[in-house]
C-alpha cells in the first residue's frame, strides 16, 4: 500500500510540474506572438514616419532646416501610428538619420519596444525587445504637372486651384525640378521645367494656378505632348536628369480633340496647324481649327470654316501638329492617327475618327513616356468619368487608367513590364486634395 501511495504521490508531483511547465510554455508562446504583433506595428509606424520625413524635406531653405523638419515630422507620425501602451509595450523612437547626397536624401528611422514576458506558470524571465529599422530614399525629382482647364471644370474652379497649390507644397522647391502646363483646346507652358538648375519657383506656379480660367474643349493629347516635351527638355549630359521622372495629369473628362496639320482640298485655305474637336455626345461633325498654344482661341478665316469636313480631304497618317512632315513618319511611327487598334481610325474627317484618334493619341503619348522610364500619374474628377461618352460609349476614366498604366487599367493597355503609375478618382471636389496627396505619397514611395 505504501508503495502505491508513493507512486500516486510521484505521479501527482509529475503532473503538477508538467502542467506548470506547459503553462509557462503557453505563456511564452503567447508573449512571442504579441512580440510579433508589436514588431508589425513598429514597422508600420516607422514606415509612416519615414514617408512623413521624406515629405517634410520639402520644407526649409537650408539642409539644417530641412533635416529638422524631417525629424519633427517623423516623431509626430511615429507617435500617431504607435499608440502608447500598445500590447503592454513601451516604444522608443531612436534618432532619425537624415543624409543628403547629390541626387537623393536618405532617411533612416529605427525604433524598439520593450514588453513583459507573460508566463502563465507565474514565472518571469525578463522582457522582450522587438526592434525595426526603416530606410526611405527621397529621390530628386523631375516632374511636370498637367492641368485640364476646359469649360466643364468651371464649377470646380476654386477647389481645383487650391488642391493643385497644396499638391505643389509637398515638393522641395530647392531640389525638385517641376514644370506646369495647362490645356483646353491648346496647351500652355505656365512654368517651364528648368533644364539644368534644380528647383522650381513655387510663387510663380501658385500665381499661375490661381489665375487659371476654365473654358474650351478637352484636347488631352496637346497637354500630354507638351508635358513629355517639357520633361525631356532636361538634358541627359552629365547625368543632369533626375533618376525619378514623373508626369502628373489631371482631367475631368475623356479626350475629344487633338492638334493637326490638315490636308485642305484647296491648299491655300489653311497652312496652319490647329486643334480639331468633337462634342462628347457621340454624334455630329468635327469643328475647328483652334490655336495650339492658346486655351480657347480659333485661328479664324478659312482655317476655321463653317463646315470643316467639306473643306478637308484627309486626316494625317501620323500626329503632326508640331511638324507638318510628321504626316509621313512611317519610318518612326511615333504617334499614328490612322490605326487599326486599339480603336479603328480611317483617314476621313468624321466625328468617329477624330473622337477615337483623340483617345488613341493620348494613350500612345503616355505609353511612349513610359518607354523612356517616365512614370505617369493621373487624377480624374467627377461622375462624368464613370459614364460612357463619345462614339464608342467609353468611360473617360479608362483612358486615364491606361495613361497611368495603373494596376486596375483595362487589360488591353496594362503592361507590368513598364513603369506602373497610380490613377486616383475624386468623386467630388472635396476629394481633390486627398487624391493629390495620394499621388504625392505614391511618387515619394518610388524607389529604384
Amino acid at each position: 500500500m505504501r508503495t502505491l501511495h508513493r507512486q500516486r504521490g510521484g505521479i501527482t508531483v509529475m503532473v503538477i510540474v508538467s502542467l506548470t511547465t506547459l503553462l509557462a510554455i503557453v505563456g511564452l508562446v503567447f508573449s512571442v506572438g504579441m512580440s510579433y504583433m508589436v514588431k508589425a506595428k513598429l514597422n508600420a509606424a516607422t514606415d509612416a514616419a519615414g514617408l512623413a520625413a521624406a515629405r517634410a524635406i520639402s520644407n526649409g531653405t537650408t539642409q539644417t532646416d530641412q533635416a529638422a523638419n524631417a525629424r519633427a515630422a517623423a516623431q509626430r507620425f511615429f507617435a500617431a501610428n504607435f499608440p502608447s501602451g500598445y500590447m503592454m509595450s513601451t516604444a522608443t523612437l531612436n534618432d532619425v538619420g537624415v543624409s543628403f547626397s547629390a541626387s537623393e536624401v536618405t532617411i533612416t528611422v529605427s525604433a524598439s519596444a520593450t514588453m513583459p514576458v507573460a508566463l502563465f506558470g507565474g514565472f518571469s524571465s525578463g522582457s522582450l525587445a522587438p526592434g525595426v529599422l526603416t530606410e526611405t530614399k527621397r529621390k530628386d525629382l523631375d516632374m511636370v504637372v498637367v492641368m485640364d482647364t476646359s469649360g466643364s471644370l468651371s464649377g470646380s474652379a476654386v477647389n481645383v486651384r487650391s488642391s493643385a497649390v497644396t499638391f505643389l507644397k509637398q515638393f522641395n522647391s530647392d531640389r525638385d525640378r517641376v514644370g506646369l502646363v495647362h490645356f483646353a483646346f491648346g496647351s500652355i507652358v505656365d512654368d517651364a521645367i528648368r533644364p539644368t538648375a534644380r528647383g522650381f519657383d513655387r510663387t510663380s506656379m501658385t500665381n499661375h494656378i490661381n489665375a487659371f480660367s476654365f473654358s474650351g474643349s478637352t484636347a488631352s493629347p496637346e497637354g500630354m505632348y507638351t508635358a513629355r516635351a517639357q520633361i525631356n527638355s532636361v538634358p541627359t549630359a552629365n547625368n543632369n536628369r533626375s533618376n525619378l521622372r514623373v508626369i502628373v495629369f489631371f482631367s475631368d473628362g475623356a479626350p475629344n480633340s487633338f492638334g493637326s496639320y490638315l490636308t485642305f482640298n484647296t491648299a491655300s485655305d489653311c497652312k496652319t496647324a490647329g486643334v480639331i474637336y468633337t462634342d462628347d455626345d457621340g454624334s455630329g461633325t468635327p469643328a475647328g481649327l483652334y490655336k495650339l498654344d492658346q486655351q480657347y482661341d480659333d485661328i479664324g478665316g478659312t482655317c476655321t470654316p463653317s463646315n470643316l469636313p467639306n473643306k478637308v480631304s484627309a486626316l494625317p497618317a501620323y500626329y503632326n501638329a508640331h511638324n507638318a512632315s510628321w504626316d509621313n513618319r512611317n519610318d518612326v511611327g511615333e504617334y499614328p492617327v490612322i490605326t487599326s487598334s486599339p480603336r479603328v481610325v480611317t483617314s476621313a474627317l468624321t466625328y468617329a475618327n477624330v473622337n477615337r484618334a483623340s483617345r488613341n493619341l493620348v494613350e500612345a503619348m503616355a505609353s511612349k513616356s513610359r518607354d523612356e522610364g517616365i512614370y505617369v500619374f493621373t487624377l480624374g474628377l467627377g461622375s462624368a468619368l464613370k459614364v460612357g461618352t463619345g462614339v464608342d460609349n467609353e468611360k473617360g476614366e479608362d483612358v486615364l487608367k491606361c495613361m497611368a498604366n495603373s494596376i486596375d487599367a483595362p487589360s488591353r493597355c496594362y503592361n507590368s513590364a513598364k513603369p506602373i503609375g497610380v490613377y486616383c478618382y475624386a468623386a467630388t471636389q472635396n476629394d481633390l486634395t486627398p487624391c493629390f496627396s495620394k499621388l504625392a505619397s505614391a511618387i515619394l514611395r518610388i524607389s529604384k
